[in-house]
């Protein structure tokens, strides 16, 4: 048998809408990530760009469980001596709501130049509202 691939730019892409309101971070970027891989067609292939875009609503308002709001840290560095940042998730989301789901795709995501690809075609909102209504995006309800 032979194997029929796909050409990347003969695949229907869509638009999907995640509303993360009370939803929990994994479970929020377990989905986006597979939707952005296309991992949920049948052309999937791990090394073509097959998958959709996705937007993802509320992203201020998702949630972590037991004690990760307090207990999940965030580090960055400066590039100075003595310079690491440590915020949890409380302080983290308080100063860019966005931030944790973004993180939490990124690392979800191939650390390959097809990964950073991938990741563009996330975008993430604070609140309900988006410019990308003229898409005409499709509602994915995450249990």
């Amino acid at each position: 048998m032979k194997t029929i691939y796909v050409n990347p730019k003969d695949v229907e892409r869509k638009w999907w809408i995640i509303d993360a309101e009370g939803k929990r971070l994994g479970h929020v970027a377990v989905k986006a990530v597979e939707l952005l891989r296309g991992k949920h067609k049948p052309e999937y292939v791990p090394f073509h760009e097959l998958g959709d875009y996705v937007i993802i609503i509320n992203a201020g308002k998702v949630e972590v469980s037991g004690n990760k709001a307090k207990d999940k840290l965030y580090y960055r560095h400066t590039g100075y001596p003595g310079g690491l940042k440590v915020e949890n998730f409380n302080e983290k989301i308080a100063k860019k709501p966005t931030f944790p789901i973004e993180a939490a795709v990124r690392g979800m995501l191939p650390h390959t130049p097809m990964g950073r690809k991938l990741f563009r075609n996330l975008k993430v909102y604070e609140g309900a509202e988006h410019p990308h209504g003229a898409q005409k995006p499709q509602t994915m309800v995450i249990e």
